[in-house]
């Protein structure tokens, strides 16, 4: 199983037996200091006096706040409501009063402020009252437990900060074969995911089978480093005890970037994740270990998302060791609760020396997407050497495990065209730092790639937002004109019914005034006639005619004068 080869991938059994690992191209054999960290077990933080809690900790919409200052709050208590299908609510990470809604410093690379929710813990760390059980999970829908898994705030912890129930979503349409849990740390210096599984294998274990509940998958493995072995021995046990679980454990080589999604997925299948797309395009989803324990807490213990585990290391820390963090939690406490800073210290960065990035301050706060506290010396990270031009040397090329061409890219992204950077796929960089590790001249270059896809981001947000006022203004056009020949056919119909009328009567008094003529006409002839037919009576006959008339118009009986 542990053999290495680089057969086409067409030709791998992808069945049940993963009997042999592959390779994937470039990637760097690092120093891994983890000892650092793993010399102890994990011990929980403790209750800060404040937490800082950011509205927004994953990829997608930042949840709306439905608290205000002077609130009371348990913990575990939503205190933001997601917002959009891509987010997740925010939960009190321990009770006590609202201070603040406010903007505040956040860890990110741009080093902007974001909105918080600022709680004066009271130390009693009262949860909030839970209002149902979940039944057992094997007894429900994958609707009902995906719903669950949204409304505990649960995202991805191996740092993308990705909401959870919409990954599981992607693989519930299509037939996912393979489930990965990936516990491969292949990052220097963080070891969370290393000490969960020392200690909590069992957590991670009854969260994967939650997982291959949801998902049904054909196959479904665990994967750690090989220079895990206490992780790995506690984990075969965890899975030796249960019974008929389906799970596999791989130990993969030691590489960096090997815990990459599409790093372990070739290293795994042989197969490729095609550009652009998911693992799930594939048949295949990954999750971390330590998103698969907190899917294990909400859906068994019915716990939000409220903490989790951070290596605080670096040659800057005192003690470094794991902590169990409340989410909100200032650097600067966690770092207290390690033995504090050393004299020596230099640079604080949330991750590692790879992907990590360094922070102005210590008083941002732990976030759900925070694994590792850095603070290193000046001896240990010396600061970047100044940038040189590029020698054209190609090892930035032999090291990408994305087979990308990192050194088109920095001239595409240098120069600002960004049309052909999105050409030669800059969008498949996952920003692992090789390149720039490896670069003689000192060039920056993850940073080049994260300025050129930020730039591509905002050109199609705007281009969104200009796509919507243009829609609008068309719409509003498209109203007027109708309006106008609306207004005009009624003003038309209007016309037509008034001269209609005024014709019709026309026509009627024309017949009116024909009848009257007609009628006269008819009284002539009758005149005429009737004198006609005097002219003819002898005298005798006209006396008579005559006095009938007579008797007529008096009312004479016969025979009376």
């Amino acid at each position: 199983m542990d053999s290495m080869t680089d057969t086409d991938p067409s030709e791998r059994d992808t069945g049940n037996r993963f009997d042999r690992l592959y390779r994937f191209n470039g990637g760097l054999v690092l120093p891994g200091h983890h000892e650092l960290s793993t010399s102890l077990p994990i011990e929980p933080a403790g209750i800060p006096p404040v937490l800082v809690i950011p509205l927004l900790q994953h990829i997608g919409e930042t949840a709306e706040c439905l608290v205000k200052e002077g609130d009371h709050v348990h913990k575990g208590q939503i205190i933001a409501a997601p917002r959009g299908n891509v987010s997740v609510p925010v939960h009190a990470s321990s009770s006590g009063t609202v201070v603040a809604v406010e903007e505040r410093p956040f860890p990110h690379p741009s080093g902007f402020n974001f909105p918080n929710v600022v709680i004066e813990t009271d130390g009693r760390d009262e949860w909030a009252e839970h209002t149902y059980t979940l039944p057992d999970y094997r007894q429900l829908s994958r609707v009902r437990l995906l719903d669950h898994i949204r409304a505990a705030g649960i995202v991805g912890l191996g740092g993308a900060g990705f909401p959870t129930q919409v990954k599981l979503s992607s693989g519930s349409g299509d037939r996912i074969d393979l489930l990965v849990i990936n516990g491969v740390e292949c990052e220097p210096y963080i070891s969370c995911d290393n000490m969960l599984l020392q200690e909590r294998s069992r957590e991670v274990l009854e969260g994967t089978r939650i997982l291959q509940h949801i998902l049904q998958p054909r196959d479904c493995v665990i994967a750690i480093e090989a220079d895990m072995p206490k992780a790995e021995a506690a984990l075969r046990a965890a899975v030796s005890a249960a019974a008929d679980t389906g799970i596999k454990v791989i130990s993969v080589p030691v590489r960096y970037p090997s815990g990459g999604e599409r790093q372990l997925i070739r290293v795994l299948t042989g197969r490729e994740v095609p550009s652009q797309g998911f693992p799930s395009d594939i048949g295949i989803l990954c999750q971390n270990v330590g998103t698969t324990a907190a899917v294990y807490r909400a859906v068994i213990r019915n716990h939000p998302l409220v903490s989790r585990i951070v290596t605080v290391t670096g040659a800057g820390v005192k003690q470094p060791r794991n902590l169990e963090v409340l989410i909100g939690t200032p650097f600067s406490y966690a770092v207290e609760a390690c033995g504090g800073y050393s004299d020596a210290v230099d640079r604080l960065l949330m991750g590692g020396p790879m992907m990590g990035f360094a922070v102005n301050t210590d008083e941002v706060p732990i976030i759900k997407a925070t694994n590792c506290i850095l603070a290193v010396t000046h001896e240990e990270m010396p600061p970047p050497a100044a940038a040189l031009p590029c020698i054209r040397c190609g090892k930035c090329t032999e090291v990408c495990p994305a087979d990308l061409l990192p050194q088109q890219l920095y001239w595409f992204a240098h120069s600002g065209n960004l049309d052909a950077a999105q050409d030669y796929s800059l969008f498949d960089c996952i920003e692992c730092g090789c390149c720039a590790y490896v670069c003689p001249s000192h060039i920056p270059l993850v940073q080049y790639y994260r300025h050129s896809k930020t730039e591509i981001w905002n050109a199609e947000k705007q281009k969104k937002i200009s796509d919507i006022a243009r829609d609008r203004h068309q719409a509003h056009q498209a109203r007027l004109e109708r309006i106008k020949r609306e207004r005009a056919e009624r003003l038309a119909a209007r016309k037509r019914a008034v001269s209609g009328k005024d014709a019709a009567g026309e026509e009627a008094k024309q017949a009116a005034i024909q009848a009257a003529l007609e009628r006269v006409m008819k009284k002539k002839e009758i005149a005429g006639s009737v004198q006609k037919n005097v002219d003819n009576l002898s005298a005798e006959q006209v006396e008579k005619i005559r006095e009938v008339d007579r008797r007529r118009q008096h009312k004479l009986p016969p025979g009376e004068h």
